[in-house]
């Protein structure tokens, strides 16, 4: 069975994490200062890292950190995983959903802009799949309206946008180390930043709001969480990331693989090929009422196969939670497409050319014998 991903760990991540086991120290310590400093000269730009438990908390606590909450609006798109929006709620804001690009599932400039209230605090673009948001517009407009910018970056660890690494802006980005993120770290999180101020009250926020003076003396100043990252995630985090560039390329000719290779069909959209794509997933949109099927069904077909997908996502505004929020689906038709449409097909380093020529074959079964 060829799954839609599966994490690529090797003898040394497992060495590495041996080493930990066996020094007795397990818990955050120096590997997760390793991995910090590691993973902030990656991505360059000047910035520093503070290591989560999840990318969920890393978002939660920018926000947190940031002063937002109650009566605040949070400006998010509706096409994410729910965690995107369920942060803001968390912290007693409000997410406001705004439509997304068919082919990018990206946010934009325009549907940010229109969406901005006096109530506006921030807006939080997701990099969907690894692929990039348009920032400079959304830095621009965040300027004129003095909002902050925290970037949901989940999905695009090795992402580049004009030739920068996303999370070298400066401005708070949060990254996931999750299973089938591009490293992982089993779980894991990140939030790069070059605020000192934030930072500083970051690392409080994430350990019980725990501070110490010089001497060592603990103080507790304000509510916090216990979002750690503890040094057997980082010491497989700092092996998976030296090993990030090389997955990223392969996943890349994975892509174009697919691109090249599927067949042409006017219920099929394929995702786009961009510089500086990290290629976190590939997913399509299939037409089911045009094909005279279901979702269900082509999964199935697919697993008789011995190929398993995913469903990336259905769209936010539609959950009971956001309904009872006063969303409805129908104001986002675009997003609204994705989550009924939306198919992720099997992409991870260690996937071999004729798996994604497999994929296609089934593709083209199911499609009708349409070829490219």
């Amino acid at each position: 069975m060829l799954p839609f991903t599966r994490p690529s760990i090797g003898e040394a991540e497992q060495q590495a994490v041996q080493e930990v086991l066996a020094s007795g120290w397990i818990t955050s310590g120096p590997k997760v200062q390793a991995f910090e400093t590691a993973l902030a000269d990656y991505l360059g730009g000047g910035v520093q890292v503070r290591l989560f438990n999840s990318a969920t908390s890393a978002l939660e606590a920018v926000l947190y950190a940031s002063n937002i909450g109650a009566g605040d609006e949070v400006i998010v798109p509706a096409m994410s995983f729910v965690a995107t929006a369920n942060v803001v709620v968390r912290v007693g804001a409000t997410p406001v959903f705004v439509d997304v690009d068919l082919l990018s599932r990206n946010l934009s400039a325009d549907a940010v802009a229109a969406a901005i209230t006096e109530k506006t605090r921030a807006i939080m673009p997701v990099h969907f799949a690894g692929r990039a948001v348009e920032m400079t517009p959304i830095y621009s407009l965040a300027e004129k309206h003095g909002l902050l910018v925290i970037e949901d970056a989940a999905q695009a660890i090795g992402t580049r946008y004009r030739h920068q690494k996303i999370g070298a802006s400066g401005n708070p980005v949060c990254f996931s180390f999750h299973p089938n993120k591009n490293i992982t770290t089993i779980e894991g999180g990140a939030v790069a930043c070059a605020d000192a101020s934030l930072l500083a009250r970051l690392e409080r926020i994430r350990f019980h709001g725990i501070s110490r003076d010089a001497e060592g003396n603990m103080d507790v100043t304000e509510w916090g969480g216990k979002m750690n990252m503890p040094d057997v995630s980082a010491a497989m985090g700092l092996v998976q990331l030296g090993r990030l560039d090389g997955f990223n390329r392969r996943r890349r000719e994975l892509a174009r693989r697919y691109l090249e290779n599927m067949p042409e069909h006017p219920a099929l959209i394929l995702p786009q090929d961009v510089e500086g794509h990290s290629w976190h997933m590939f997913c399509i949109c299939l037409d089911f009422n045009r094909l005279a099927t279901s979702r269900q069904q082509v999964q199935q077909q697919l697993a008789q196969a011995g190929i398993g997908v995913g469903m990336h996502y259905p769209a936010m505004p539609g959950f009971t939670l956001y309904q009872q929020q006063g969303n409805r689906l129908e104001d986002y038709p675009q997003a609204a497409r994705i989550g009924e449409q939306t198919m992720t097909l099997p992409l991870f380093p260690d996937m071999r050319d004729e798996d994604v020529d497999r994929v296609c074959k089934a593709m083209e079964a199911i499609l009708g014998g349409a070829a490219k």
